[in-house]
């Protein structure tokens, strides 16, 4: 896991801005900090030579830490760069047949996929790629860079381009120095984005002309100046259903990312997916040291059962108390959020990843289960309403002057679609209330990213989140709590092969009532009767008492200092018109005064850093 950027077509000051990119994305790569330099007809430069071209990379050393294994790093000849972000399992028998030509120099996945592409390209190269990344690989010969992201979206890539200029980099902090000032502009659309979703989509970002490359996807760029062309290398029906037993390959994807040069845990909550990867770790003889955060005197409080579990299975456990005051820490969480962000439990997320970072250097995770197996209630509750899928009734005119926050839902959705209406399950603002925040627009009802029509209504929705929730909700606020402290967060719930043995299952098998009865299977008798007899607590923190206290001394002046940042695109009166309904008592929209508070955080740090 690392910190990767680069940019092409510098002129001038470049020695400056390798320097900066690499300061904002020390967090992520503590180990090594490495910039590889280029001419402009592409031959390498001496270290600490500058030139217009470059690739940076910041190292977290998780499989063979020597220094031969840092980044950027060439082929044997010198014409193929790669810079890496990521884990990839299970390579072994791959590199054997490389390594029949020629012996490795080291014993890192980024050499693999060196050599890898030297023999297959990078058609051949990503099949064969199991795992999480996302890379920058540059093909001197061919003049040609690729940018690629993973299968699910568990590594973040962002991207700019202008004639004969690129820049990328894991995080838009990371990529804001290699932007011209002219086009580093707030994006109006990444805003209102945020606003509908709580989170920014693919391929959009907070800064206009900054696209986030989509999970699945690749761009082919020549530097000749021929525009990036992106196309998506990767969907869940292109992997192979394997053979069938699901099981079996959910305790190889666990066994491949217990796989370290470093220490590895688990994040363990009260939840059925981490219960399931805790029992199959004890029972695979990998007693791994389990990490909880808990809010005491809560009663939402899962630290209790999962300490319990932990004993009953005989791994080590740590409980992480989250701190009744986040003051302090509030604009350290939201620099570690990159962009605007607003989902509380990616504060004790925070947390807990400082905790962990101190004892292992790896952790293993729950996420995808839902997903994978249809476990959210809000899939229920939105298939309640599939009868009009493909109808909607036309959407009226509401006054400017109503305020529409105490108002239902259930006439904005109607004037959506089916599938639109989705977003309304788990989003920021409605319509309604973006409209009333933002007078005089014209808003879409969502920034989502809409599949192709599925053949059942519960697939679209899966389809749904799998483009745009997953990636860029869930594993984005992993993958930027975690990194933010130094820490790899693995996934094998999400391991391509599995992924694909489940969704090769009969529907009735797949989705069940309770939800993910299946994976009761791989638990002993008396979890899986806790699990599944049990109410999921959540991640859930104490948002109120934060709101009036932490951050309560916040809220005045909220909605000039954003009208300011927002160069007059939220209206202040309307942003102190919703903070004061939630003072008067509509406590429902604590999540959105969060989401203004955020935003106003965001906003100010991001414009000291250059944000027009």
């Amino acid at each position: 896991m690392c910190g990767i950027g680069g940019f092409f077509g510098r002129e001038g000051g470049s020695g400056e801005v390798a320097r900066a990119m690499l300061a904002a994305l020390a967090a992520r790569g503590p180990d090594a900090s490495h910039a590889a330099a280029f001419a402009t007809d592409l031959k390498p430069l001496g270290d600490g030579s500058e030139g217009p071209h470059a690739l940076l990379h910041a190292r977290l050393a998780i499989i063979d830490p020597r220094p031969e294994a840092d980044q950027p790093m060439a082929s044997d000849d010198g014409q193929v760069w790669l810079c890496y972000n990521g884990e990839v399992y299970g390579w072994g028998e791959d590199a054997r047949e490389l390594a029949a030509e020629r012996p490795f120099r080291t014993r890192s996945d980024t050499e693999f996929i060196l050599r890898g592409y030297e023999e297959w390209g990078i058609e051949g190269l990503l099949p064969r790629l199991r795992g999480m990344f996302a890379f920058a690989l540059l093909d001197r010969r061919r003049g040609k860079l690729f940018l690629v992201r993973d299968r699910v979206g568990k590594k973040p890539l962002l991207w700019w381009a202008e004639g004969r200029q690129l820049a990328f980099a894991s995080t838009l902090r990371g990529l804001l120095p290699a932007l011209p000032a002219t086009a580093r502009r707030l994006s109006p659309g990444g805003l209102d984005a945020y606003l509908a979703h709580r989170y920014i989509p693919a391929p959009l970002s907070l800064v206009e002309g900054v696209r986030r490359l989509p999970n699945g996807h690749l761009l082919e760029w020549s530097l000749d100046g021929s525009p990036p062309v992106v196309r998506r290398w990767w969907s869940p029906a292109d992997e192979p259903n394997g053979d069938g037993d699901w099981q079996a390959t959910l305790d190889e994807a666990i066994r491949l990312r217990c796989v370290a040069d470093r220490p590895v845990g688990l994040f363990l909550s009260g939840g059925i997916d981490s219960t399931v990867l805790a029992c199959r770790l004890a029972a695979l003889g990998q007693p791994l040291e389990t990490f909880t955060a808990a809010f005491p005197g809560s009663p939402l409080d899962e630290a209790p059962a999962a300490a319990a579990l932990s004993r009953r299975l005989g791994l080590p456990h740590r409980t992480v108390d989250v701190p009744v005051s986040i003051r302090d820490d509030f604009p350290a969480i939201v620099a570690a959020l990159d962009e605007p962000f607003a989902d509380p439990s990616a504060i004790p997320l925070w947390y807990l990843a400082r905790e962990t970072t101190r004892h292992v250097k790896v952790v293993l995770g729950g996420d995808g289960g839902d997903e994978l197996l249809a476990g959210y209630k809000r899939y229920r509750a939105h298939l309640r309403s599939r009868f009009r899928r493909g109808l909607r009734l036309p959407r009226g005119r509401v006054s400017p002057a109503l305020l529409p926050f105490g108002v239902a839902k259930l006439r904005e959705e109607l004037a959506m679609s089916w599938e639109e209406a989705y977003s309304l399950r788990f989003s920021g603002l409605s319509p309604m209330q973006r409209a009333f925040l933002q007078p005089g627009r014209t808003l879409p009802v969502t920034w989502w990213r809409m599949p192709a029509r599925e053949p059942s209504a519960l697939a679209e929705l899966l389809a749904i989140d799998m483009d745009n929730y997953l990636p860029e909700y869930i594993l984005r606020k992993g993958d930027l709590m975690t990194m933010g402290h130094g820490l790899e967060l693995r996934a094998p719930l999400l391991d391509q092969r599995f992924v694909a043995a489940i969704r090769a299952l009969p529907p009735e098998v797949r989705f069940t009532e309770p939800r993910k009865l299946l994976l009761a299977g791989v638990l002993p008798d008396a979890v899986a009767v806790d699990c599944f007899s049990g109410k999921k607590k959540g991640f859930n923190p104490p948002l109120a008492h934060w709101l009036e206290s932490d951050l309560g001394e916040r809220h005045a002046g909220l909605g000039a200092r954003l009208a300011a940042a927002s160069d007059g695109q939220l209206d202040g009166a309307a942003v102190d018109a919703l903070l004061a309904a939630y003072c008067g008592g509509q406590a429902k929209l604590a999540e959105n005064v969060l989401q203004l508070l955020l935003l106003d955080e965001s906003l100010a740090q991001l414009r000291t850093l250059g944000l027009q």
